[in-house]
């Protein structure tokens, strides 16, 4: 079985930077045809300044908004035709106060992270099953949604980041089965101990975080984008042919031990 995603087209979103990055730079260096979108135009433009600019091109714009969305999809068919792949990278971490009635942080993740996923899922799917018209076999297409450990761990101050990647994770598994009919199969990367940029930050400020995420992961390190990226190329693939509805974890063993009090990062 092959891992190969050569010639596929994929949208990866949250891909400015960090681990959204990581993975759509890993997808171009094997072959696929890769949109990057994010906010941040003057990042995306930078950055594919490097590539080949007829393998990876970029969409800069709000992706909470609808427009946006259709848009995104309208102009990878516009580069290259089809899409294959859909990687819902764009997340957002943000502290909570689960006490203070003007915290309005749950309702924000609950648009970044999960809303987002959810209408670009929409979009793409009927487009995969639109352009599969006629293929009686085969994979149509793959979606894989960029969750957390946090789902399944309790930080109050992380309250909304948390309740954001369960829905996510949830939103995963009830698309599977939606989708399984028409060959398109649905899975989350659930993640912890990588360095993403939000990671990146928190170490800035709280240098001491390193060692105590550090002695709480059995692998004892914390693992760069790129072990995430090859773990994304698996689920897009047809390696994973058989695998839909399924929350996979990268996370160096983090959640074996899973200490209430260790940071969730």
């Amino acid at each position: 079985m092959s891992f190969s995603i050569d010639g596929k087209t994929a949208i990866v979103t949250g891909a400015a930077n960090g681990v959204g990055l990581a993975i759509a730079k890993h997808f171009a260096n094997n072959g696929a045809n890769v949109m990057l979108a994010d906010m941040d135009e003057v990042r995306l433009a930078k950055e594919c300044e490097k590539g080949d600019e007829e393998k990876i091109k970029f969409f800069a714009g709000d992706l909470r908004e609808k427009l946006t969305l259709a848009n995104l999809l309208s102009a990878t068919l516009d580069a290259y035709d089809r899409v294959d792949i859909l990687v819902n990278g764009s997340r957002q971490m943000l502290p909570t106060d689960p006490l203070d009635l003007e915290d309005d942080t749950l309702d924000k993740l609950l648009d970044q992270n999960l809303m987002t996923a959810y209408r670009m899922s929409q979009l793409v799917a009927r487009r995969m099953i639109k352009q599969a018209e006629g293929q009686t076999e085969g994979q149509v297409g793959a979606i894989v949604n960029l969750s957390s450990i946090a789902a399944r761990r309790t930080h109050p101050e992380l309250l909304a980041y948390s309740v954001s990647c369960a829905a996510l994770d949830q939103m995963t598994r009830s698309m599977a089965v939606t989708l399984a009919p028409n060959r398109i199969r649905v899975n989350a990367l659930a993640f912890g101990s990588v360095m993403s940029t939000s990671l990146k930050d928190t170490l800035k400020e709280h240098r001491d975080y390193r060692s105590d995420i550090e002695n709480h992961t059995p692998l004892g390190r914390i693992a760069p984008p790129r072990d995430l990226a090859e773990a994304v190329q698996f689920l897009s693939s047809d390696g994973s042919g058989f695998m839909t509805g399924q929350i996979m974890t990268v996370d160096g063993g983090r959640t074996l031990l899973d200490p209430v009090a260790a940071p969730a990062h």
